[in-house]
Order: structure tokens, then C-alpha cells, then sequence
């Protein structure tokens, strides 16, 4: 079952990507990862173009999270003022994102770009979650425990101007969250990801966050910043294909109900170990596209 995209120029097996939406369906409701950061590698394996797979992985994600924040929204788990100062640091980073990408894509290296940071992206969380997971499984044994940490960085709690975020029971300067929103904005826009593994950490590490509101203010701003994304990206790198979108939203929806049933039957540190594996995996694949030469080195494409 062909279908055309017409902004990829392409046309692929419309079952083909409803099942890839499917399999970054599962591991969302197995693991409670966004992944976007698979998603997009997938979409360039397939041989969607790098450009149109960061774009229309924006709005895949933006779907997805909305059925998330509303979760957390009914059991009182949003800090919204916290949510509305990463928001507003993630649509300034997004529009940054997104002139740096429209450059980059004018000089011919968003592709390579793209896959830079993936190899170094994927590569550091999938050592980090194998290293916990092989910890949390006593493959290895875990190193003597330091003494806890303090609330908060000591940097951020030097920084000026405080605010009291009451859901998050925090008294800090906004421009902690404000930076780290600009962060995942620019991310988001360069990557296509939700940025929310690396969110949920800063929030409880950095900014010493209650965890009960962890999640969902994270999803708030994952909604918010991909919708103003896959916006900067429809109007300015024009690579935003609806038709991609939708059919990896199809697949994702159903995915992600059957992840959180298979969840249930399978022990967390044997699905963290198995997603860090793949997203390795994945990262080799990638940084072997890097040097791989290819079959043919120039291509002509009659317009």
C-alpha cells in the first residue's frame, strides 16, 4: 500500500510507517520515553530525508504528548508556572533552532550535522540507561553511595530575581528553567526530539524539583514547544510533511496502548536494558553512516 509524501518527494509503504510509529508507540507506554530521539533515525533508515524527518517527527510528538499532559492534568501533577517559564524559554530556543537549521540547510550540512549529534546524543543515553539497567539487574555492582545531594544546584540558587513555584516547592530564579527550556527548544528544532530525557533529569537534579510534578510539567512544555516547532518549521525550512506526520501518529497512538499493557508483564530494568541496547544500536548504525562509503558518490535528480 504505496502512498506519496509530497514534501519528502517520495513514495513509501504506508504500513511500513505506521508500523515504525507503532514500535516508538510501545516503548512510550512501556518506558515512558517520548522517543523522538528514535523516531527520526528510524524515519532517515528508511530513507526519509533527514530534513523531513526532524520536521515531521515535531508534530508525531506534539499529538502524542497531548493525551500525557492531560493524564497529569486531572491528578494535579502540572506545575503550570514552572511549565509556562520552560515553554517560554523553549519557543525562543525553537526559533533559534530553526534559523540555525534553515543555515545549515542552505549550505548543504544538515544532514551531516544531524547525524553528529545523534551518534553523540544517542550514544551518551544509551551508556548511561545500560549502565543503570545492568546496575538495577546486578550485572555490575553499584559503587558505594555519596551523601545526598543539596536541593538545588548551589549556581542556581545563586542566580537573582526569585520566584516561588508552588507546585514544584521551589523558591528560585526563573532564569534556571528559562535557560534550560531555550536548550531543549533548540534541540527540538535541530533534532526533532521532545527533549524530555533530558528535561525530567535537570528538573529534579538541577533544579531540584518535586517529582510528582516532574512529568507532566515536562509534557507541557514537550506540547507546547514541538507544536511552536513544527510552526517555525512549516514556514521557514518549508519540510514539515503532514501526510508522514499523520500516518506515524496512527501508528504511535495504537503502539503506545499496547506498551502500556506489555509494561505490566515485564520487569522495568529488563525493558530499560532492552531500549538501551537499541538506542546503541541505533547510534552505531548512525555513526557508520558517517563513513560509510556509498555505492554511488554523485546522483543527478531530474526536476
Amino acid at each position: 500500500m504505496d502512498i506519496y509524501l509530497p514534501i519528502a518527494g517520495m513514495s513509501v509503504n504506508a504500513l511500513v510507517i505506521v508500523g515504525l510509529g507503532g514500535i516508538v508507540g510501545l516503548l512510550t507506554g512501556m518506558l515512558g520515553v517520548g522517543g523522538g530521539f528514535l523516531t527520526t533515525p528510524i524515519l532517515i533508515f528508511y530513507g526519509i530525508p533527514p530534513a523531513v524527518a526532524v520536521a515531521s517527527a515535531n508534530t508525531q510528538i506534539t499529538g502524542t504528548s497531548v493525551s500525557g499532559m492531560l493524564a497529569h492534568r486531572r491528578r494535579k501533577g502540572v506545575d503550570y508556572r514552572m511549565g509556562g517559564v520552560l515553554v517560554a524559554g523553549g519557543i525562543l530556543g525553537a526559533l533559534a533552532g530553526g534559523v540555525l537549521f534553515r543555515l545549515l540547510q542552505d549550505s548543504g550540512q544538515i544532514d551531516t550535522v544531524i547525524a553528529i549529534l545523534y551518534v553523540v546524543l544517542l550514544g551518551s543515553i544509551g551508556l548511561l540507561m545500560a549502565k543503570e539497567a545492568a546496575t538495577a539487574l546486578d550485572i555490575i555492582k553499584p559503587r558505594a553511595r555519596k551523601a545526598p545531594a543539596r536541593r538545588h544546584n548551589p549556581l542556581i540558587a545563586a542566580l537573582p530575581m526569585r520566584w516561588r513555584f508552588y507546585r514544584s516547592g521551589l523558591y528560585i530564579s526563573p532564569l534556571a528553567p528559562l535557560v534550560l527550556g531555550f536548550f531543549a527548544g533548540a534541540l527540538t528544532a535541530l533534532l526533532g526530539v521532545g527533549g524530555g530525557f533530558i528535561v525530567v533529569p535537570a528538573m529534579i537534579y538541577l533544579l531540584g524539583m518535586s517529582t510528582t510534578v516532574v512529568v507532566g510539567t515536562s509534557l507541557m512544555q514537550i506540547l507546547f514547544v514541538t507544536a511552536a516547532t513544527t510552526l517555525v518549521h512549516a514556514t521557514t525550512t518549508k519540510s514539515v510533511d503532514i501526510v508522514l506526520a499523520v500516518l506515524l501518529l496512527l501508528g504511535s497512538v495504537v503502539g503506545a496502548q499496547v506498551g502500556a499493557r506489555f509494561s505490566q508483564k515485564v520487569k522495568p530494568e529488563l525493558l530499560r536494558m532492552f531500549l538501551a541496547i537499541m538506542v546503541l544500536a541505533v547510534a552505531f548504525r548512525m555513526a557508520l553512516g558517517l563513513g560509510w562509503r556509498p555505492q554511488e558518490i554523485y546522483t543527478v535528480q531530474l526536476l
